[in-house]
């Protein structure tokens, strides 16, 4: 852990129960829950507000997350607002196949892009139920995180004084890259990490989408996925090289791949439209364990990383949200610990049931494109068996859905 310091060049501290590190979709869960329940917290951000609230990210929540949400309040856009999804459709060997997974189940998706979500959620902790927040942060620096006094400090981009904050409780929601994760001593936490050797462009463009719901094209040239986010603008993924450059993807190439790739007897091709976003990910997951370091919590992206691959990334930061701002009510209004000290148990095993699902799946996209024989045999044997075997649709429906995770 970071060493126990004087803040230097600071004035005055205030005081909070809780700070939270990062006003992503986590980190505004947590203090919208500490908020209804009366409880103090400070939100540090380092980006503005309308970066935040414009922010390209995910946009497939799971409909426990979203009940989840309702229950605490926070989901009244989401539920006016939001599109439902009831199937899917995979295609392979020219041919489509939907897949109704609210059949199934009798669960669905909920379409409803995270920086709406975001711009909800803080406008329900700051503007309606009073939290305090600070954007535009910078340098946060995390002190006795193993004492019963940790404090966090900051820059203060008006003043430009170190702010320093002393509370009881940290909770960490900055992210892969944030200060809290790195806060972490490496003899402290074990950190699993999985590379899938495969890359993804991520494309946004300013087209409807073709099918009213999520594609997957399993394609011997590679992935490509449509994923629809409103009536004009949909989000697209092609496979291609780890670390390939975004340049080496002019309009014309992506919109050729995308029909290829996509293109099944029957199906509308993609509509062609202006490209707004163009960035490669490179496919890797990691998981962090434990979650809690002394008075720290780790949440979302700042504890795991799941790719992309399954759309869980959103869903379990909600799912640690959920569970840690309850937990912190309970411990600041009833003393009641047994929250926080199973709290990074009970968040891992979500995380790892999705991390394994993320594995599985990412065969299903990518094993045609292998260049093995035997792998895209296996892959082609896997996708057909979705569709003749009502158990393998059952019990892919129920890791689709996040239904078969405990919450």
């Amino acid at each position: 852990m970071t060493p126990s310091s004087p803040h230097a060049d600071s004035g005055a501290p205030q005081r909070f129960p809780v700070v939270v590190v990062g006003a992503g979709p986590a980190g505004l869960t947590v203090g919208g829950i500490l908020r209804a329940a009366g409880v103090d917290c400070l939100v540090l951000e380092t980006g503005t507000r309308e970066f935040i609230e414009r922010r390209p990210r995910a946009g497939v929540i799971e409909e426990w997350a979203v009940r989840g949400l309702e229950r605490r309040g926070l989901a009244g856009n989401l539920l006016e607002r939001a599109e439902r999804h009831t199937a899917c459709e995979f295609r392979f060997g020219g041919e489509r196949y939907r897949f109704p997974y609210r059949e199934l189940t009798g669960s669905h998706h909920w379409v409803y892009p995270q920086p709406l979500l975001v711009t909800d959620l803080v406008r329900e902790y700051a503007d309606v139920r009073g939290g305090a927040i600070r954007f535009g942060v910078r340098d946060v620096r995390l002190c006795d995180l193993d004492g019963d006094r940790p404090s966090v400090s900051y820059l203060c981009p008006e003043s430009g004084r170190r702010e320093v904050v002393v509370c009881d409780f940290v909770a960490g929601c900055d992210g892969a890259r944030g200060v809290t994760r790195a806060s972490v001593a490496p003899d402290r936490a074990r950190v699993a990490r999985h590379d899938y050797g495969i890359g993804w462009l991520a494309l946004l463009a300013e087209a409807p989408p073709s099918a009213d719901c999520v594609l997957f094209g399993c394609h011997p040239d590679g992935f490509a996925g449509q994923m629809p986010r409103s009536p004009e603008v949909t989000r697209y993924y092609l496979q291609c090289t780890p670390g390939d450059d975004p340049g080496n993807w002019p309009h014309e190439r992506v919109w050729t791949e995308l029909r290829r790739r996509l293109g099944a007897a029957g199906a509308a091709p993609p509509a062609e439209g202006r490209l707004i976003e163009k960035r490669v990910l490179d496919m890797h997951d990691y998981v962090t364990e434990p979650m809690s370091f002394g008075r720290l919590f780790l949440a979302g992206d700042a504890a795991h990383l799941v790719a992309p691959i399954a759309a869980k990334g959103m869903n379990l930061a909600l799912h640690d949200a959920f569970l840690l701002g309850d937990s912190l009510v309970a411990r600041l209004t009833r003393d009641d610990e047994s929250g926080l000290a199973g709290y990074s148990r009970d968040c891992l095993r979500r995380v790892w049931d999705y991390q394994e699902f993320s594995q599985w799946l990412s065969e299903l996209y990518h094993g045609t494109a292998a260049g093995d024989p035997f792998r895209a045999g296996t892959t082609q044997a896997r996708l057909r068996r979705l569709f003749t075997s009502p158990a393998a649709a059952a019990a892919f429906a129920e890791q689709y859905l996040g239904t078969a995770a405990r919450h």
